[in-house]
């Protein structure tokens, strides 16, 4: 179908929104379309298609139009980059416009700078230059610039996977099983999901396929005592209690309740009975101390930059800086060390990061192994294999979306010995 002069008005408009870069690109979305009620699904499907390619293309983009205006930027994006043609757009352009957008489709980008043609900032492939090639940067930044399939997580407490695939396929929803986790299902299209009777009746949960594979880093046992220490809307949490089949006690720490209410109905739909949801304070809540040396399994999904979700956040490159990732590091470190505290002997330890930044990862856990002694490595490949997922990133799971098809992801298992 023609884009609209209507399509095309409220896509400028909402990119002049999300380029402020205040709040997460999906927030601003929200919100837009809720102030715009008369735009109908191929509307909305439109702008929010062309919010997120300018937002993933920004680098090219911005060179093809310098200045910065929404206008200019989508016009460009859809010329250059979505392949839409200067005579397919005319009606939709001042004369102007119509000569300026023939040149830009002529316009050579031969030659631009290794950040440019990665479509990151500077100082993000500066940082990733220390231990990639350029070659691996482009092919990372590739992989982080394609939109995510959506995956889902079936709820081994209500239901089997090959059940369903099935009631997906016979709902004709084209889905495949995840490659790596045993529990996961990557579903082809853009369906509803959240109105489908798998999800409302709990025997789903949308969870990218790295997050999944956390879980069986974690690998808790049937009457265990576990916490996830930084359990936001709680998809770990509950994949964490169905592994155990709604035995022993996952506690589910974070210090925002806003976050924490989004896991209610959640828990509801879940079926679970193992899950005890607490807010703390900090990371030396008095809640907290009191589980010290008596758990068996801990998880630290730390805060972090989120640069290994950029298929899904591409805005977050652009809303990151040097200076808060070296706040999160702090942040980081400090949440480990807490943590740890509350392992008991022969228990595990798991530091997990969606970053592609090595200070963020590997750095933080080496600096912990140095002044924690009791604390040993764990070898990822190793505990996967245990579990029948034939998946070897080495001593440290490292995910990358061109290679694996997952978000950017880094964990590291610890037993304390």
């Amino acid at each position: 179908m023609p884009i609209t002069r209507h399509q095309l008005e409220a896509a400028t408009e909402a990119l002049r929104l999300a380029l402020k870069f205040a709040r997460p690109a999906d927030s601003v979305l929200r919100e837009f379309f809720r102030a715009h009620r008369a735009l109908n699904a191929h509307d909305r499907a439109f702008v929010a298609d062309a919010v997120y390619g300018v937002l993933r293309r920004k680098r090219t983009v911005d060179r093809l139009a310098p200045g910065g205006a929404p206008r200019p930027l989508l016009l460009a994006w859809l010329a250059r980059v979505a392949g839409i043609s200067v005579r397919e757009l005319s009606a939709l352009l001042t004369e102007d416009e119509s000569a300026w957008l023939a040149r830009v489709k002529a316009a050579s980008l031969d030659e631009l700078p290794l950040a440019v043609r990665a479509e990151l900032p500077d100082w993000i492939v500066d940082r990733l230059g220390a231990a990639l090639s350029e070659t691996e940067i482009l092919a990372l930044a590739r992989g982080l610039n394609e939109p995510a399939p959506l995956d889902l997580r079936v709820n081994t407490w209500r239901a089997k996977r090959d059940e369903v695939l099935r009631e997906l396929a016979a709902g004709r929803v084209a889905a495949a099983p995840t490659p790596y986790s045993p529990v996961g299902v990557r579903v082809k299209a853009r369906p509803a999901i959240n109105r489908h009777l798998l999800f409302t009746s709990g025997a789903v949960e949308v969870q990218d396929e790295a997050s999944q594979l956390m879980g069986f880093l974690v690998a808790p046992r049937r009457h265990d005592l576990v916490v996830d220490f930084c359990a936001g809307a709680g998809g770990k949490s509950l994949m964490l209690g169905a592994l155990m089949q709604s035995h022993g006690r996952v506690y589910a720490f974070d210090v925002s309740t806003a976050r924490l209410a989004r896991l209610k109905p959640r828990l509801k739909r879940s079926g679970l009975s193992n899950l005890y949801v607490q807010a703390i304070r900090n990371e030396n809540d008095v809640r907290v101390k009191r589980l010290a040396g008596k758990i068996d399994r801990v998880l630290v999904d730390a805060p972090c930059s989120g640069l290994g979700t950029l298929r899904r956040n591409p805005d977050l490159k652009w809303r990151q800086s040097p200076q808060s990732v070296e706040e999160l590091k702090l942040k980081q470190a400090a949440i480990l060390r807490s943590a740890a505290n509350l392992v008991k002997p022969g228990g595990r330890l798991v530091y997990a990061t969606c970053s592609i930044l090595p200070e963020e990862n590997q750095d933080i856990v080496t600096r912990f192994l140095e002044e924690h002694g009791e604390f040993r490595r764990l070898g990822c490949n190793q505990v996967l294999a245990q579990q029948r997922i034939a998946l070897d990133t080495g001593t440290y799971l490292e995910l990358r979306p061109h290679l694996h098809g997952t978000d950017g992801f880094f964990a590291a298992a610890l037993e304390r010995r």
